[in-house]
């Protein structure tokens, strides 16, 4: 079960989050819990794999948004990373970083779990 302590461990800032929605934990703890369901994570990895930077850039984009909205603090950066270059359709290897977004993606759902 996810608990704010778990977050702030993975790097979260809870109390932003919280505070974010009107300060219910509850309300935080069943948000950052759809997390790991998104959709865009495959999209931006299928995406990727497919050449598709427009695409890309509009799944990164979004999850940017829900990622800062919930301070996830390291799964936002990350998505930042990967942002800037897909807006400018850097023609580059997205693989590393979108497999590292993932991976983190995967430690919270392990976390949300537990």
């Amino acid at each position: 079960m996810i608990t704010v302590e778990k977050l702030n461990q993975f790097g979260a800032n809870t109390a932003e989050g919280i505070a974010r929605c009107a300060g219910s934990e509850a309300l935080y703890l069943r948000l950052v819990g759809m997390i790991p369901n998104e959709k865009n994570f495959d999209k931006l990895k299928s995406s990727v794999e497919d050449g598709d930077l427009d695409a890309a850039f509009e799944a990164v984009h979004t999850l940017k948004g829900v990622l800062g909205n919930l301070s996830l603090t390291p799964m936002y950066d990350k998505s930042v990373e990967l942002t800037e270059p897909l807006r400018a359709r850097t023609q580059m290897d997205y693989t590393p970083l979108v497999n590292e977004l993932i991976s983190m993606k995967e430690d919270l759902a392990a976390l949300c779990a537990d």
